[in-house]
């Protein structure tokens, strides 16, 4: 019988360590440590994220292997993120990566962070259907970092259909938060308080793009505006209004972010839809897209459990087991990269 084989997945690409083991597409352990300490600073600080990384790996991948009950000598290759991310972060988790395949001799496997989002739903049960979804579908990548449409013609066969062009949502969510007066992170601050609001009180504007690309500068421009006007008539304005104005804010969103799925649907002709990314936990972005999908009965809509759609290293794990099994192997020498490269 062949042997199922055992990847350990490392992320740290940003603020947090993510440390997984996978074995043959079932994760058997996924350890995140969190970066509490950013959000004092209203933002992830680049030096104090990667000094951290270098206290907290260790940490994370001795908790991974003893809950996962395995032993070292077990692991048959160590998957890492090389990019996009904050380069000191990137080169602690390569440091390590490179260290753990040269003491154990094992193969070296580095992963694209935005594919490793996507594949996350190639992990056993991962996403709400616990079904994988078949090629091809659309990729909506949608997180703190990045905002991107993506065809998708295999595991390893990607094609980037659209990207935003300044912010990406994650990023406006967060810029707005803090304009309302919340704190980092603000995405799910918005989330929280959105649930007991009217999401047809306050009318934004959506910006014009064409094409696949977003833009959402534009749209935080406007809120700006509005909340400060609206500021000088009433000073209380926010504070007897947020649930309104964060279920208001979302549900504009939401609609950019379907309408741009709807456009990719018609322009490739492809209706199987994966939502990927921290921003994708969010209730209204997966409610608009599952009623969509209810509407629309060839389209299918694949949502990841809340738990994998974060920075995690099981995402990293999957990814390095696809490549594990068609001996897609790196060399030693690889060096991270900050700014995102075409697949």
């Amino acid at each position: 019988m062949k042997k199922k084989p055992i990847i350990i997945g490392i992320e740290s690409s940003c603020d947090d360590t993510g440390v997984s083991i996978i074995k043959n597409r079932s994760v058997l352990s996924n350890i995140i440590i969190h970066q509490k300490i950013h959000k004092k600073y209203g933002g992830v600080v680049p030096e104090i994220a990667s000094r951290l990384h270098d206290q907290n790996i260790i940490k994370a991948v001795q908790k991974a292997i003893f809950l996962s009950k395995i032993n070292l000598d077990q692991i048959d290759a160590i998957s890492f993120t090389l990019g996009p991310g904050l380069i000191g972060s990137l080169l602690v988790g390569a440091a390590f990566a490179k260290s753990f395949s040269m003491g154990l001799g094992i193969p070296l496997l580095t992963v694209n962070h935005i594919q490793a989002h996507i594949l996350s739903h190639f992990i056993q049960n991962a996403n709400i259907n616990n079904s994988y979804p078949k090629f091809p579908f659309l990729g909506l990548v949608i997180s703190g970092g990045h905002t991107q449409i993506i065809k998708v013609n295999d595991f390893f066969k990607m094609e980037i259909l659209g990207s935003t062009l300044d912010d990406s949502v994650g990023e406006a969510l967060d810029k707005i938060a803090i304009m309302l007066g919340f704190s980092y992170p603000g995405g799910p601050i918005i989330e929280f308080f959105s649930k007991n609001g009217n999401d047809k009180k306050f009318i934004f504007s959506k910006p014009m793009v064409r094409g696949l690309d977003f833009s959402f500068s534009g749209f935080k421009s406007d809120v700006s505006q509005f909340i400060k006007k609206q500021l000088k008539i009433n000073a209380l304005f926010v504070k007897q209004n947020i649930p309104d104005i964060c279920a208001s804010i979302q549900k504009i969103i939401a609609e950019i972010l379907l309408e741009k799925i709807q456009k990719a649907i018609l322009k490739t002709g492809i209706s199987r839809i994966v939502l990927a990314g921290g921003v994708s936990s969010n209730h209204e972005i997966r409610r608009m897209f599952m009623s969509f999908a209810k509407e629309n009965k060839r389209c299918e809509i694949f949502i990841l459990k809340k738990k994998y759609t974060t920075d995690n290293g099981a995402m990293i794990a999957i990814t390095g087991l696809l490549k594990y099994e068609r001996n897609l192997h790196d060399s030693i020498h690889v060096t991270p990269y900050s700014k995102f490269k075409i697949f």
